[in-house]
């Protein structure tokens, strides 16, 4: 592979002061997130020390808000139409268990979309493991699809705050793209009859007054049937 011009034919002799900032940021954050995972760090460095030669700080910080990585706090609930398709899930957790989507219809789902960096993500699991530990297995699922990180950072996380759930690992993103998840925490939910009514972005409290509105018609298999 090589490495976008903004990025590699840069010296410090170099003027770049009447580059179109906007323009290369947003075509950045768009390739960015279709580099190899173990040459990001690389990318980002030969990128940031473009950007302080011509302290366009700034905008970066700016731009950041549109990244593929951004986390929320805070929350919005975003139906799911009708008319839009519902991507294939299926993932394989820290234990070695292939998961699919279509082998759970009877029970409620949420599928979690989360990174050990995310700290509204943190913030939020508590309340996840508790809200699928009230309803229990038969009733509902919590999957927790892990965003970019590898195994052993997703096992170190679930060890030291005694996360129960499971967690999918998700190292090239492709099962958030498939969801059209950019910001994190995203929480998919998921009917017992399969149908897919809601995507929560940002942290949630799902032990609270809001979440049960949101989760408590989902159980309800001849209300969704009927929709």
């Amino acid at each position: 592979m090589t490495l976008p011009p903004q990025a590699s034919t840069v010296d410090a002799k170099t003027d770049l002061a009447g580059f179109s900032w906007p323009m290369v940021l947003l075509r950045y954050w768009a390739w960015l997130d279709r580099v190899p995972l173990i040459l990001q760090a690389r990318v980002m460095t030969c990128f940031l020390r473009m950007v302080y030669k011509t302290r366009a700080w700034g905008l970066v910080l700016a731009m950041l808000a549109a990244s593929p990585c951004v986390w929320a706090q805070g929350y919005e609930v975003m139906p799911w139409t009708a008319r839009k398709s519902v991507p294939e899930l299926e993932g394989v957790d820290l234990q070695g268990q292939v998961w699919h989507l279509a082998d759970l219809r009877g029970k409620v789902v949420l599928i979690n979309f989360w990174a050990s960096w995310c700290e509204p993500c943190r913030a939020e699991m508590p309340s996840l493991q508790s809200l699928a530990q009230f309803y229990g297995p038969e009733k509902l699922l919590v999957l927790a699809v892990n965003f970019k990180e590898s195994a052993a950072i997703a096992q170190r996380y679930v060890q030291r705050t005694d996360f129960a759930l499971p967690v999918l690992l998700d190292p090239a993103g492709a099962i958030a793209h498939a969801w059209g998840v950019k910001v994190f925490p995203t929480t998919v939910l998921v009917a017992a009859n399969g149908q897919v009514r809601h995507l929560v972005r940002g942290e949630l409290d799902w032990t609270g007054l809001q979440a049960a509105k949101l989760v408590e018609p989902l159980l309800d298999k001849k209300s969704q049937l009927s929709r």
